[in-house]
């Protein structure tokens, strides 16, 4: 069994996966401080999302009237991409605004 049969078993698209996470790359190589652990799981995390995200994302889009190529297979992966960059911002700041909230300090991890 290769990688993307498991990936299909779990219901994610491999091409989805890989496009998200240079999704997360793209964000890792973005950010001026990053630790090791955030090289790591931002690519990671920006697949996983792009995984379960983009065909909802997709499905929205179609909705809301934007226009869609004949074939969508490129549409998607766009989404994918961007879905992998845009879910690690917005996490970065979902944290932030929770940690402010609750009046925790940010825990630094040393590279």
């Amino acid at each position: 069994m290769s990688w993307q049969d498991l990936l299909r078993d779990f219901g994610v698209n491999p091409e989805v996966f890989i496009a998200g996470g240079a999704g997360g790359v793209l964000r890792a190589l973005s950010r001026k401080k990053i630790s090791l652990v955030e090289r790591i799981l931002s690519p990671l995390s920006g697949a996983l999302a792009a995984a379960y995200l983009t065909i909802p994302v997709v499905h929205y889009a179609v909705k809301l009237g934007f226009p869609t190529p004949d074939d969508p297979q490129p549409a998607v992966l766009a989404t994918g991409f961007l879905v992998g960059t845009s879910a690690m911002w917005i996490s970065d700041i979902v944290f932030a605004v929770i940690t402010r909230r609750l009046g925790l300090r940010e825990i630094k991890i040393n590279n």
